[in-house]
Formats: structure tokens, sequence, C-alpha cells
């Protein structure tokens, strides 16, 4: 069912000030810049800038997001399993959803459907 890590999220403060900082440390320019998600893709994986930070805390603002077929039949299995939910799926641009769980200890996974990775 998995198939492998796709993505970090930053939950960052102030975008305009993360996109500079990410550009410089990184010396890559975004592929994806929109005022709610700014993606970098680096070496084959993404890193997303989130301006949302709402629910999350000084050193608790990223999510590993795990790749998956369809998001929908997954988020239904872990919620039929009795997970709690972080984020239920919502779609962040395209085709590209992503969802959330906690697992029993307090950390947050993620998922990602997302058709630009193919495996």
């Amino acid at each position: 069912m998995l198939k492998g890590l796709r993505t970090i999220v930053y939950h960052v403060s102030d975008l305009t000030k993360a996109k500079e900082w990410y550009k410089t440390v990184f010396e890559i320019a975004p592929y994806f810049d929109e005022p709610f998600y700014v993606g970098y893709n680096i070496g084959g994986f993404e890193l997303g800038l989130d301006p949302d930070t709402s629910g999350y805390t000084s050193g608790n603002a990223s999510i590993t997001y795990w790749g998956v077929d369809d998001i929908e039949a997954c988020f239904k299995r872990f919620e039929a399993l009795g997970i709690q939910i972080h984020q239920a799926p919502k779609n962040v641009g395209g085709a590209i959803w992503v969802a959330s769980i906690y697992d029993p200890f307090g950390n947050v996974i993620g998922l990602i459907e997302n058709p630009e990775f193919t495996s």
C-alpha cells in the first residue's frame, strides 16, 4: 500500500522569508509557488512550505508524507481502524491530495496522492 517517502512540509510563519531562505540554502527556485503553498523539487523529492501554522508549535512544524495511490481508500482504512485523524484528505492543488493521522505517540504521519510521482 505505501509507496515510499515523497514530501516533507515545513509550516512557516513568514512564507516570503522562508522562500528566500530555502532558495539561498538549497540554491533552487520553487517549481510550485502559490500564497498557500510553495514546493521545491530536490533530487526527486518535495520540500514544501506551508504558511498555515495553526495546530503546530515551534519544533513540531513538519510532516513527512508517505506516497499512496488512492488517498481516499487509504484514509477510509485508517478511519476503520479507529486511528486519530490529524487532517482529513484535502486537495492542495491540481490532482494532489494530502491527509494525515496521529500514531499512538502523538507523531503526525502524512499521506500524499501525487500523480507526479509514479513509484
